[in-house]
């Protein structure tokens, strides 16, 4: 059995962050073909929603860069290496320090919870007035949250040089690892994600692989969050747009993604 695994940004989605039509015709060929397919990402279920929706992902998912995996049949949610109360402590002390402030994203079966300090600066208030208010999250005062939150992960966004000093930070603690990129509200700013060091999408996917039955794991993916599931793939691939440490560890490199790459290299793998 083929079990196919997604990364989103930079790799199913175009620039757009969109599924393009071309790979919507795509994923239904390989559905018809009974080629199982699904997603690993570093998004959020929540921010994953709207663009997942109406493309029948059908099977388990991969969210928070493996601390989440919802399965959309059972409605089962698995939450592993979550943050705990002294880790994430840490990371808003470091975030307050460097002058940024930090989302604190918590889940449970009903809500995806969103607590946060006053922002300081308007590229925070804009990402809370044009994403967070504009989803089905709950924003709550950082003072909200409870020591039984179930936090998956601790985002941010803010200049390139206050990101790179929060990087240093928290790289010098044994129980984080960080993630970061240019934003997309320009290149002067940097998001950053940070997650609990046991979670990574390489954890989730083997789980998943032995929970479907899969016995050829395909993996795609961009950037340096998908190194662990590449790690363990029978086969992994890397559009051309991809960090050059990817290409070096993929299989083989592929179409950009804003050229639909996957799909065209899915439609002749699978002669599609």
């Amino acid at each position: 059995m083929h079990l196919i695994f997604f990364d989103l940004d930079g790799t199913l989605l175009n620039d757009a962050s969109e599924i393009s039509s071309f790979t919507k015709e795509t994923l239904i060929l390989l559905s018809e073909k009974n080629i199982a397919y699904t997603v690993a990402t570093g998004r959020s279920m929540l921010s994953a929603k709207n663009i997942l929706e109406g493309h029948d992902f059908a099977l388990p998912q991969i969210y928070n860069n493996g601390v989440t995996i919802w399965d959309p049949k059972n409605l089962q949610l698995t939450l592993e290496n979550l943050l705990s109360s002294a880790e994430i402590s840490t990371v808003i002390d470091a975030a307050v320090s460097v002058g940024i402030t930090p989302f604190v994203h918590a889940i449970d079966y009903n809500h995806h919870y969103v607590f946060h300090p006053a922002t300081r600066h308007d590229v925070e208030k804009d990402l809370i007035d044009k994403y967070f208010s504009q989803s089905d999250a709950k924003l709550l005062s950082l003072d909200a949250l409870s020591i039984n939150s179930q936090v998956t992960n601790i985002s941010m966004i803010g200049s390139a040089d206050a990101v790179g000093e929060m990087w240093r930070k928290v790289a010098m603690h044994e129980n984080l690892t960080a993630y970061s990129g240019v934003a997309l509200e320009g290149s002067q700013f940097r998001w950053m994600d940070v997650h609990h060091c046991l979670a990574n999408k390489g954890a989730a996917v083997t789980s998943l692989k032995a929970q479907l039955g899969a016995s050829n794991i395909i993996c795609f993916g961009d950037s340096d969050n998908d190194l662990s599931m590449f790690a363990l793939a029978d086969e992994s691939y890397a559009p051309e747009n991809a960090k050059d440490e990817i290409k070096k560890s993929a299989s083989a490199v592929i179409g950009h993604n804003s050229a639909d790459g996957i799909a065209h290299f899915l439609r002749e793998r699978f002669s599609l």
